[in-house]
């Protein structure tokens, strides 16, 4: 059973929210993934939210661009986190979906991540399971251990070739 739900506004969203769903499959945790509009067919859009956690779902990941109401809006009918991640827009560089979705009002929050985060909320939602999941809980540790590993064998290789060559190397 499904655990998280990635949605989407639309399918241009798919580059940038299957970043979640990679990060997803790499810790082990089921994903439904999903292109649902609160503005174009608002009937399945609530439908779609209110029966999520009968469906198992205990955060929700939704991506939005320009207006960006699809986070908020799960947020209003979902009782459970929801992460959003602000999509880039072409007129206004992702700014305008960033602050549509971290201005909520009170009482309805939702966790946002920096612009095209997607694979930064699938890291927080696998934080949020990993609260009754020790299973999963060393499995973040292990991907935190191996970030540092990959900075300590960088900054071990830049002392050992200098900048010039560890430039023509990337």
């Amino acid at each position: 059973m499904s655990k998280v739900s990635i949605l989407m506004g639309s399918d241009s969203d798919l580059p940038i929210m299957s970043k979640a769903a990679k990060m997803l499959d790499d810790f082990g945790i089921e994903y439904e993934m999903k292109v649902i509009s609160a503005h174009r067919e608002p009937d399945i859009f609530v439908e779609y939210a209110k029966s999520a956690e009968d469906r198992g779902i205990e955060v929700i990941i939704a991506g939005a661009g320009g207006a960006a109401h699809l986070p908020g809006m799960c947020a209003a009918m979902f009782n459970l986190p929801v992460i959003g991640v602000p999509i880039h827009t072409k007129a206004l560089g992702g700014v305008d979906s960033l602050y549509s979705i971290v201005q909520m009002p009170s009482g309805i929050p939702v966790a946002t991540v920096a612009i095209d985060g997607a694979a930064n909320a699938a890291i927080l939602a696998a934080k949020m399971l990993s609260i009754s999941d020790r299973e999963l809980r060393e499995k973040l540790a292990d991907y935190k251990n191996n970030l540092k590993n990959q900075v300590v064998a960088k900054d071990t290789k830049l002392s050992k070739v200098g900048y010039e060559a560890y430039l023509k190397q990337m």
